[in-house]
């Protein structure tokens, strides 16, 4: 082979690397997933909304309401009562609304008086997947007035232009977990919701991957320096400078950690502030120790990236190598982070919930959902497992501290099988 073409083998091995390749492949199943997360939305938005019904009204715009519903949508349950139909929505019979038309609905219609309509909510989840169903059903609520007017304008019911405009209004009770949460929609709470499933997901990764990047880049400069080598002849066993390692990047973890939570509980301050709803009288608010709490999380989610960016430093063999050693950490926090801005951990598939969970960076991104619907275990879990991840990842950092591989970046047995060094030498030959 010449010249050139062994210059041109050389970089491709050195480029076509599981460090380049696997960040790739794991994007491009990532922007697939997410292509099917939308397609998901659009036959949401493509299907009828799913929901109860309950008409006290025997009268003529009762009959035409609910024939109106009948066509534009999914009647799963036909309840007998506006009690039979709150206890359905209770049981889960209704789906997320029931849709409850009174007694007095035609009457008032008739006597050119607005028709009110009645809209109770059960929220069990947030994020877009949520949004779309409750969008839905409020479109079919709209079609239903529309009805309303037509009927008005043919059959010449009134002249009054503003009622056959607006014949219809809409009162909303929402329910979430025990909270019953009168005269509020689910778009008024998922504001708050949307907004820290979009800002605190993001953050979290930003301060993940900085500080891991800050981990690998050190690993790969010490390399490069030799100063790593400089390090392993004092008389320090191996074991303490893994620790004093992890323990000067906790400590920058926490700083990090610290300063999040200050811009953080500005950032929710702010949120509720601007909020149309009170949401401090229905319990959803963070108290001191829910802030404690997602501390912790976060603390522990930086600790597990930094033993894990501590695992993948050990593998690189300078600095040039460390900026891609960077990207699967980068990739195990962006996956957590784009998934929690289309729904909330609950309403994942299982399969989905299991993948979600064993990523170490998505504790903190859902733990402020959860606090606030109150669904405590999994944060709790989420600690206990990170606790245990960062410990399994520190004992392997130790291991592999005590290895050949730490200044070589490959395995000892793998070299003498390939047949050539792994150390960088001033010349290459085949």
């Amino acid at each position: 082979m010449s010249g050139p073409g062994r210059i041109m083998k050389k970089e491709i091995k050195e480029l076509l690397t599981p460090a380049t390749i696997v960040p790739i492949i794991i994007m491009a199943v990532l922007f697939a997933s997410l292509g099917g997360a939308f397609n998901g939305v659009r036959e949401q938005l493509e299907n009828k909304p799913e929901f109860g019904l309950a008409v006290d009204d025997a009268g003529t715009f009762g009959i035409l309401a609910r024939e109106s519903f009948n066509s534009t949508s999914n009647i799963i349950y036909n309840a007998t009562s506006l009690q039979d139909g709150l206890q359905a929505l209770q049981d889960g019979k209704c789906g997320q609304a029931l849709v409850y038309i009174p007694g007095n609905y035609t009457a008032n219609l008739m006597n050119n008086k607005t028709g009110w309509v009645d809209v109770y909510w059960m929220k069990k989840g947030t994020g877009l997947t949520a949004s779309v169903q409750t969008a839905l059903v409020q479109a079919s609520i709209t079609s239903m007035g529309k009805a309303v007017s037509t009927y008005m304008i043919v059959y010449g019911v009134t002249t009054n232009s503003s009622l056959i405009l607006s014949p219809i209004q809409t009162y909303s009770t929402t329910y979430l977990n025990d909270k019953v949460m009168p005269g509020i929609t689910p778009d008024q709470v998922d504001t708050v919701f949307t907004s820290s499933s979009l800002i605190v997901p993001l953050i979290v990764m930003l301060v993940v991957i900085m500080a891991g990047s800050m981990v690998i880049n050190s690993m790969g400069s010490e390399k490069e320096n030799k100063t790593l080598e400089t390090l392993l002849t004092m008389p320090v066993k191996r074991t303490w400078i893994v620790f004093g390692k992890l323990a000067g990047a906790t400590v920058v973890g926490l700083i990090v950690a610290g300063i999040y939570m200050i811009g953080m509980g500005y950032y929710l301050s702010s949120l509720m502030a601007g909020s149309t709803i009170d949401l401090a009288k229905y319990g959803l608010t963070l108290g001191m120790g829910d802030y404690v709490v997602i501390g912790v999380s976060l603390f522990l989610a930086l600790l597990c990236g930094l033993a894990l960016c501590m695992i993948l430093g050990i593998f690189t063999k300078n600095f040039k190598a460390a900026q891609t050693m960077v990207l699967p950490v980068t990739m195990l926090a962006i996956i957590p982070m784009l998934i929690s801005m289309f729904s909330d951990f609950n309403s994942l598939p299982l399969f989905l919930q299991i993948a979600v969970f064993a990523i170490p960076f998505s504790h903190p991104m859902f733990a402020f959902n959860n606090i606030m619907m109150g669904n405590y275990m999994i944060v709790f879990a989420g600690i206990a497992y990170m606790a245990v991840f960062a410990l399994a990842a520190m004992f392997i950092a130790v291991y592999l501290f005590r290895k050949d591989i730490l200044l070589t970046g490959r395995v000892r047995s793998a070299e003498r099988k390939k047949g050539f060094s792994l150390i960088n030498l001033p010349g290459w030959k085949k």
